[in-house]
């Protein structure tokens, strides 16, 4: 049984929709550069609810969280994985399409995280620019250095002089055997190997390389 309704115009004019089964840089920032985490523990409350809205519908490869940005590679589910998913979850739920339902689920992510935020600092209206952002990754060859780009973040814009000191972002997870809900065992292959994974994070990479990738604030 279809689970597809009828389209509406929910979404901003000319913005683009997430496919299905395909790999996305996505980034966003607070609007006008205001910080989105404010204080410690809202890193851990922007990836509860990233993991509640986004892993039913994306499998994540790295990310990085700054003060005020952040930075995401994810590969999204197959169609018919996420009719399933809408399926189990929403029985008799209908929706607009499979790319119209992936791109909600960010904006899900994105006001009930706003909210949350709002409630605590008593701020009012949106946290984050709208539309976010997504860059479809169509080279392979892109991925290990994007995983790079992304984890050199915190480097780049001199949060820490040394990105593997950097305690939100997914670079040491990739290197830990503790459970994660990260595609590890992928983007190690993508490397070779754990050393690979290391040996390549160490090299001098130039931005020129992804300048299709790289985006600046």
């Amino acid at each position: 049984m279809s689970r597809l309704g009828p389209l509406t115009t929910y979404m901003k004019a000319n913005t683009e929709l997430l496919l299905p089964d395909t790999y996305y840089h996505i980034y966003n920032r607070g609007i006008n550069g205001e910080d989105i985490f404010k204080l410690e523990k809202h890193y851990f409350l922007f990836l509860q609810k990233y993991i509640f809205h986004i892993d039913p519908i994306a499998d994540t490869f790295a990310y990085c969280l700054l003060k005020n940005h952040f930075h995401i590679l994810i590969r999204t589910k197959s169609e018919e994985e996420i009719l399933e998913y809408v399926e189990k979850q929403f029985p008799g739920k209908l929706i607009e399409s499979v790319p119209h339902f992936i791109s909600k689920q960010f904006a899900h992510l994105f006001n009930g995280y706003t909210q949350k935020i709002n409630l605590e600092t008593k701020r009012t209206g949106g946290l984050f620019e709208n539309p976010f952002r997504r860059i479809e990754v169509k080279n392979d060859k892109y991925l290990s250095q994007l995983i790079w780009y992304i984890h050199f973040n915190p480097q780049k814009h001199e949060f820490v002089k040394d990105f593997k000191e950097y305690p939100h972002s997914s670079y040491h997870s990739h290197l830990l055997q503790k459970q994660t809900r990260l595609k590890r065992e992928e983007v190690i292959e993508w490397f070779g190997s754990l050393d690979d994974y290391q040996r390549f994070h160490l090299l001098q990479h130039t931005e020129k390389n992804l300048k299709d990738l790289v985006i600046e604030f």
